[in-house]
């Protein structure tokens, strides 16, 4: 996952329609006029694609590129006329490059490369489900006041959660959006803190709210549920904590219904203005939009991805919800000269590309206001897959490490929480570093609920507690290879940014 260079923090001092082009200044302006009147749209002679257009703005330039959309063999899925994005399906292979053609067009583009059909999320192997003969083990050994399974919850301990529910487990009013693969919200661990009324799906690109729309497609859908345990688990007497039991989650299910479970952009500028809309203070984001590891802005396609989600996203910014993402499991140095990526697109065929980290973009977590989530293991200790980068990551937080082995009954350095069906498994990854500190940020936000966006960035940062760069060489996976260099001095580094979380200080 990629991020931009030194500080990817700009001012976003810019209109409501707010664009990567204002924000950063990196894209072109599009081309001032449209096709000329006789100009007739080419045959619709190629697969069903799905683009994003994104225009200037204004009722009338919106109602004019949506009638040079129809003339184009577009049909518009969904639109976001207060951010100027419009969500559109089209079978005409040339009708990217002829919308970006189009006056009050900024950026065009496909956001799949693989047609139409009747994510990928920063978790690093395969689940390990609990079973129940290991749930009634563990429960035996709980010690009094604890959740039935939480001695194997080594990650409440690491960051102070399971005093701070004591202190105050956050405040109802509190809302944390888990956008992702779907949430089960009738596990009895979620069902406590679920908000039906602010959870939906934005699957097709438009928030569907029938109920039950934001449940996973099937179990093997469980990420999403897995999240939302770590972040709001209710102290109820069952299965696990969360780090802030009494905050409400939500679900707005982004995942295609298949087995790759692929976030595309038009899912994700949905789940971002639907969670503006309706009051979520904070949203999770342990993913990176498909099909491109890396969004170049000097791809017209990949271009108008980064346009479009960062559009979104600041407009929840400025209705006053924080973003929380995944830094991502390469183990890369998101501030290093170049990455590989070998990855994408992952919706097709891949093909290996050298990328310039400053200039082709993770989406969304590296989108100015986005707060970026690196991974620790119980040793506290930077994990051996979790990306990282000086000036890129902002904090750290539990994710797990296999490697790194604590001393509970399990002795899994992995991360136990809720799976769907009422099933309990351990995960790894930035995936589940970052419902940490979006669970800290709503306990901030419990104690200082007039706090923008920008100050619980700042009080993220200021409670957290830095470790400072290894000693010595860096081997995450024990095998007498260096495998990461951390930059940076004790206060800020490339492995935690301002450190992990405490969800104790938070509190007090």
């Amino acid at each position: 996952m990629a991020h931009l260079r030194s500080r990817r923090r700009l001012a976003l001092a810019v209109p409501a329609v707010l664009s990567l082009t204002a924000s950063l200044g990196l894209l072109p302006a599009a081309a001032s006029a449209a096709p000329g009147a006789g100009t007739v749209a080419r045959a619709a002679d190629g697969p069903d694609l799905a683009y994003v257009v994104n225009t200037r703005g204004g009722h009338r330039t919106n109602a004019a590129v949506r009638r040079e959309i129809a003339r184009n063999g577009g049909t518009v899925v969904a639109g976001y006329d207060r951010i100027g994005v419009l969500v559109v399906h089209s079978a005409n292979p040339d009708f990217g490059a002829r919308m970006r053609a189009v006056r009050g067009v900024v950026s065009a583009g496909a956001t799949r490369t693989a047609p139409l059909s009747a994510a990928g999320t920063t978790y690093e192997g395969a689940v390990q489900v609990l079973s129940r003969a290991e749930q009634a083990r563990l429960a035996r050994s709980a010690a009094a006041g604890e959740e039935p399974l939480e001695a194997d919850q080594w990650d409440l301990r690491a960051i102070g959660a399971d005093r701070a529910a004591k202190i105050d487990p956050g405040s109802r009013s509190v809302t944390v959006g888990v956008i992702d693969t779907g949430v089960d919200d009738t596990h009895p661990d979620i069902a406590p803190n679920f908000s039906a009324a602010q959870s939906a799906s934005c699957v097709s690109g438009r928030a569907d709210t029938a109920y039950g729309a934001w449940r996973p497609a099937d179990a093997d859908h469980y990420h999403g549920t897995h999240v939302a345990g770590e972040i709001a688990a209710a102290r109820n007497g069952t299965g696990v904590a969360g780090v802030a039991p009494g905050v409400k989650v939500a679900s707005i299910t982004v995942a295609q219904p298949d087995e790759k479970s692929l976030f595309y952009p038009e899912s994700v500028v949905c789940a971002f203005v639907f969670a503006a809309d309706h009051g979520i203070e904070i949203t999770n984001n342990s993913y990176y939009v498909d099909p491109w590891l890396y969004n170049c802005l000097d791809d017209p396609d990949q271009r108008a991805i980064v346009e479009a989600v960062d559009r979104a996203q600041a407009y929840a910014q400025r209705k006053g919800t924080l973003n929380v993402a995944s830094a991502g499991n390469s183990n890369d140095d998101l501030d290093a000269d170049a990455l590989v990526d070998d990855s994408s697109p992952d919706d097709s065929t891949a093909r290996t590309r050298t990328v310039d980290p400053h200039a082709c973009f993770d989406v969304p977590t590296q989108l100015p206001g986005v707060v970026t989530v690196s991974a620790t293991g119980v040793k506290g200790v930077k994990a051996y897959y979790s990306s990282y980068g000086r000036g890129v990551v902002d904090v750290a937080g539990p994710g797990g490490d296999k490697y790194q082995i604590p001393d509970t009954p399990s002795k899994n350095g992995r991360i136990l929480s809720t799976l769907p069906n009422d099933q309990y498994g351990f995960l790894q990854g930035t995936s589940m570093a970052s419902p940490h500190v979006a669970a800290v940020a709503a306990l901030l936000k419990s104690a200082h609920p007039h706090a923008t966006p920008a100050q619980l960035r700042a009080l993220l940062k200021a409670q957290a507690d830095n470790p400072g760069c290894p000693a010595g060489p860096y081997d995450g996976d024990g095998d007498g290879v260096v495998d990461a260099t951390c930059a940076g001095g004790e206060h800020v580094n490339g492995f935690y940014g301002a450190g992990v979380v405490d969800a104790l200080r938070a509190v007090r």
